[in-house]
């Protein structure tokens, strides 16, 4: 019998590339708070539903009685909501989807945030030590970030309370193929001219965040988990050392970086996922993904 996945935010940039993939294993149960133009997708089951209603939530993926739920179903920014509506709405739906799984027995795996380490500061800080591990002290700004924070300490709460797994991915800047971001600022970048960058010139590509997700459901995890989720290396195309200290003019004693290592160490997401599923660096995006299509149900945007 074919198990069934729960995955929030199923619309979204990201949530249609994961619903895309993982409907080729599961039976999946789509939730947005919209439903697509068309809803015949094979192996999928649109449901339109608020996650801040708890009833609504509840009903919903207990009814599914899901092996997994995938929770991308947050809003991703400030920049064009309150801080306060964002935090609001993100812990809230955050608290009511990861309760409702852990009352259905269903292990979790959902998107934090790179941003609770303090990478959108308006004026941001060299860190403690490079690479940057799940480790270091988080710093959040502003309500968005405080919201992932508060939604990890709700994973920790569920693991508590239910006997079932949470991974928290903390994924960077997540890029999409035919519409990286990326190019422009790297081509624009002057290493004689450079300003702070936040999370350090790093990256994700979406098809990486994908295999992350699968490689967290295959795996055997115990309690919560927090993993990091960036690219191998920087975007620019030089050291990473020589972008930071020509952003910040200077390094912090402790610095371990090589050529164009990313400032972000994946090292324990490698650790505990590789084996049950790959873990691609960018060498190895060739693939089996097909792009999903605006016409069945991924967003143009």
């Amino acid at each position: 019998m074919t198990e069934t996945v729960v995955v929030t935010g199923a619309l979204g940039k990201s949530g249609s590339w994961i619903v895309e993939s993982l409907r080729e294993e599961y039976e999946i149960v789509a939730l947005d708070q919209t439903l697509p133009e068309s809803t015949a997708v094979e192996g999928v089951n649109f449901q339109n539903v608020d996650l801040t209603d708890q009833g609504a939530v509840w009903e919903t993926i207990l009814d599914a009685d899901p092996t997994a739920v995938v929770h991308f179903g947050n809003i991703p920014h400030e920049e064009d909501h309150a801080g306060g509506n964002v935090f609001e709405n993100n812990i809230v739906s955050t608290f009511h989807v990861l309760e409702a799984a852990g009352r259905a027995g269903a292990d979790v795996v959902w998107a934090s945030s790179e941003t609770v380490y303090g990478t959108h500061w308006p004026d941001p800080e060299l860190p403690e030590y490079f690479p940057i591990d799940e480790a270091h002290p988080v710093a959040p700004w502003n309500g968005y970030e405080t919201s992932k924070i508060a939604g990890e300490a709700a994973a920790e709460r569920v693991t508590n309370a239910f006997d079932v797994s949470v991974v928290s991915i903390r994924p960077t800047w997540i890029q999409y193929p035919g519409r990286y971001q990326i190019t422009e600022i790297r081509e624009a970048f002057d290493v004689d001219d450079a300003d702070r960058n936040g999370n350090f010139w790093s990256y994700i590509d979406v098809r990486d965040v994908v295999s992350m997700v699968e490689a967290a459901l295959a795996a055997d995890i115990e309690g919560h988990e927090i993993l990091n989720a960036f690219g191998p290396d920087n975007f620019l195309g030089i050291d990473t050392e020589d972008a930071i200290e020509a952003g910040y003019g200077e390094l912090p004693e402790q610095c371990e970086l090589t050529g164009e290592e990313s400032a972000f160490s994946t090292a324990k997401a490698e650790s505990m996922l590789t084996g049950s599923h790959s873990i691609p660096g960018k060498e190895q995006r060739t693939k089996r993904f097909r792009t999903p299509s605006s016409s069945e149900y991924c967003p143009t945007s």
